[in-house]
């Protein structure tokens, strides 16, 4: 069956690079006046740490992760301020309209689907307001699994109220594509939102 032929309920959506755009220079640059190491130096530092993972997956909480990566860097800032700088790492605009989703979510059930973690995705909920067109949100540290793992796509079908066939799947990451299309979802890379209204319009799921 090809897309002209699905009928499509639901829209699964990436969060990180399709609707908000991020940069992990800026968390870098702007943990390193707070510790020993150069901005250069840090990507490799946490990655040492082996924490990000497990933290995105929920196996270890925020304050957790506060606390170990604070002492493995060497950070003197109280939780608040590193969850500030955490966070630095999101660019102000987005990279979708946010009428675009409003008129989406007024045909479809729109389901957010992102490996992310508490920290992140608490700032994004305040920041950026066209999160509120989505009807779900299945993020990697609420269902334990991370994309490509099949469990994460699972529980977004099962947000999305209707069969892996029947739901649209956009990502950045074209290893995630591929792993929703394993799936059965109807997936594509996210170059840009005019190459995802060019897709939309092919599915007729927009005008």
């Amino acid at each position: 069956m090809n897309h002209k032929e699905r009928m499509t309920n639901a829209l699964i959506l990436d969060l990180g690079n399709v609707l908000v755009a991020f940069d992990f220079t800026r968390g870098y640059h702007a943990l390193a006046p707070h510790t020993p190491f150069s901005p250069q130096d840090l990507p490799a530092r946490i990655a040492q740490t082996g924490l990000v993972l497990p933290y995105e997956r929920g196996e270890i909480s925020s304050r957790q992760f506060y606390q170990q990566l604070s002492e493995a860097l060497r950070l003197d800032l109280p939780y608040d301020r590193f969850c500030d700088l955490w966070s630095t790492i999101f660019l102000p605009d987005t990279l979708v309209p946010e009428a675009l989703l409003a008129d989406l979510h007024r045909r479809h059930r729109l389901v957010l689907l992102s490996n992310t973690n508490e920290i992140h995705f608490q700032m994004i909920h305040r920041t950026y307001p066209l999160l509120r067109h989505f009807d779900a949100r299945v993020l990697s540290y609420e269902v334990g699994a991370m994309k490509p793992d099949p469990r994460i796509y699972e529980e977004a079908v099962r947000q999305a109220g209707c069969s892996p066939q029947e739901c649209f799947y956009t990502d950045d990451v074209l290893e995630f594509v591929e792993g929703g299309r394993r799936c059965g979802l109807d997936a594509v890379p996210f170059t840009g939102a005019a190459e995802l209204e060019r897709q939309l319009r092919l599915r007729r799921l927009l005008d």
